[in-house]
């Protein structure tokens, strides 16, 4: 039997928190009005930050200056016309004095007149001329003070945001790890592997926190069916009354529907979860293969379910964060990020359980098995990445392209560094089959590839939620320690409870003997 050691627990514990101080900390330095983002974006603009509102606030300025400009043009114009037509006025006006000599007192009388109409009329025109400068500056003064509010509150909006999908992240990642682990445990009873019953136990630990992982993320669904965090878009009823795309889609996009959606999936996969390990439990202490066969029938069931769950869920939990734009293979993209994720896992919880001196029956061969899966996933997931950017880049259709856009010109580090991380170092590393049999490669290896595929479900979130705004501060780091402490603590504290070997699975002895 594994005993849980207190150093572990107590890593475990101070990894949350840690967390829920860096969480605490995200959320209160949120802003909360326009002034406090107006604050922040000055400060980002004095030390080289804040780029978009940097452009915002150069256009604006433009628009103050043309306005200015507008204004002493249409000041200068009537006195030009007044200087130039002075020279033309006073020679008139001395030809008339001439004339004058020799004519009546009545005609130097009309001419005066005359003079005084055309004096009356400039100072009119030259008014006039003033009044529509001024009210066309102010109109333009106008329009830039509405859009830099506008700009203000999108910014306000997207840094609220930002602690909610740090957590949101962190969460969607973590628990998905275990469900990953869960379906290729579902796989190998499926397929009556008979290299793997050793490490039943492993896989059945890592599911465990499926539960408090599927209820942490229902909470973050729930908080946003009332209006607590804006990540999902569609959400917002303001948005949705000027939104005509978001209108066709609201038959699938509500919130009632969007939760009993969610309520069937996390169901269905829990449900899963207990009856197997109730019934591989149970096969320990049982005189026949009968809750063996049961497995086999209910993993094979679950495998149809699961496949058709998991893309409606990819689709409800992470591409609705961007509801305008759609991609028919992104169900099979996103599983195969959280399959070689919770595979990973699998390696690296089984590689410190051997360290320790437990898992005797495991050997270099089942270790190597791991690495060859940890290899090929990571070889479809680039396939499938690349097919997706590839088709979309190629074919150039705006309302495709705007995904991809956004994350390359604002997120290009984070978006081609994980592709570095999720496939040229894994390849690179894991091609060799001596390499894949060395413990020190495996775990450097699968922390690369566990951080990578981070990323990935970062890049997935945060342009939709925080569009520009981002960076990784405490929210981010803190949700990370804090799932990944109660990560530690749930999986470890599910070891502990059965040993280590299903004993009594049909296939076991022939797991024992596996060698590649």
């Amino acid at each position: 039997m594994y005993t849980f050691s207190s150093r572990l627990k107590t890593i475990a514990f101070v990894l949350m928190i840690l967390g829920v101080l860096g969480i605490g900390y995200s959320f209160l330095t949120a802003p909360k009005t326009v002034e406090d983002v107006e604050k922040i974006l000055e400060a980002d603009s004095h030390h080289g930050g804040g780029h978009a509102d940097a452009a915002h606030h150069e256009g604006a300025a433009s628009h103050d200056a043309h306005a200015t400009a507008t204004v002493e043009e249409a000041h200068a114009a009537p006195a030009v016309e007044e200087a130039h037509a002075e020279p033309a006025h006073d020679t008139a006006h001395a030809v008339v004095a001439a004339e004058a000599a020799h004519e009546n007192h009545d005609t130097v009388q009309v001419v005066a007149t005359v003079d005084a109409a055309h004096e009356t009329h400039a100072a009119e025109a030259h008014a006039e001329a003033g009044h529509d400068a001024h009210a066309a500056h102010g109109e333009e003064v106008h329009d830039a003070h509405a859009e830099h509010q506008h700009h203000l509150e999108h910014v306000l909006g997207q840094l609220q945001n930002k602690p909610w999908s740090a957590v949101y992240v962190a969460a969607l990642f973590f628990m998905l790890i275990s469900l990953g682990a869960l379906a290729f445990y579902a796989i190998q009873n499926a397929a009556q592997a008979g290299w793997s019953p050793v490490l039943f136990r492993v896989m059945e630990g890592i599911s465990s926190y499926l539960i408090p992982g599927a209820v942490i993320v229902f909470l973050l669904l729930v908080a946003g069916t009332l209006d607590l965090h804006k990540i999902f878009i569609w959400m917002d009823a303001k948005v949705v009354a000027e939104d005509h795309l978001i209108q066709a889609k609201s038959g699938y996009l509500n919130k009632v529907f969007f939760l009993i959606r969610a309520v069937i999936f996390m169901g269905g996969w829990i449900l899963y979860r207990q009856y197997a390990r109730k019934n591989s439990l149970a096969q320990d202490e049982a005189t026949d293969n009968s809750y063996y066969k049961k497995n086999f029938k209910g993993s094979a069931a679950f495998l149809v379910f699961f496949i058709v769950s998991e893309s409606i869920m990819s689709w409800d939990w992470i591409m609705s964060v961007d509801p305008h734009w759609y991609s028919t293979l992104f169900g099979w993209y996103v599983f195969a990020s959280f399959f070689v994720s919770g595979i990973t896992v699998i390696a690296l919880v089984t590689l410190y359980l051997k360290s320790l001196g437990h898992l005797e029956y495991v050997n270099t061969s089942h270790i190597h098995d791991l690495a060859k899966f940890m290899f090929g996933i990571s070889v479809f997931w680039t396939y499938l990445w690349f097919s997706q950017f590839m088709l979309i880049w190629y074919a150039d259709i705006p309302e495709e392209i705007v995904y991809f856009k956004m994350r390359i010109e604002n997120y290009n580090l984070p978006f081609f560094g994980m592709v570095a991380m999720n496939f040229v170092f894994p390849v690179l590393i894991l091609i060799n089959t001596d390499f894949k049999r060395l413990s020190w490669i495996i775990v450097m290896a699968g922390i690369v590839i566990l951080c990578g595929h981070y990323v990935d479900f970062f890049n997935m979130i945060m342009p939709a939620t925080v569009g520009d705004q981002w960076f990784i501060g405490a929210g981010e780091i803190g949700a990370i320690l804090f799932f990944l402490g109660l990560f530690i603590f749930v999986i470890f504290t599910a070891l502990t409870k059965a040993p280590l070997l299903a004993k009594r699975n049909p296939l076991v002895e022939e797991s024992k003997h596996f060698h590649y």
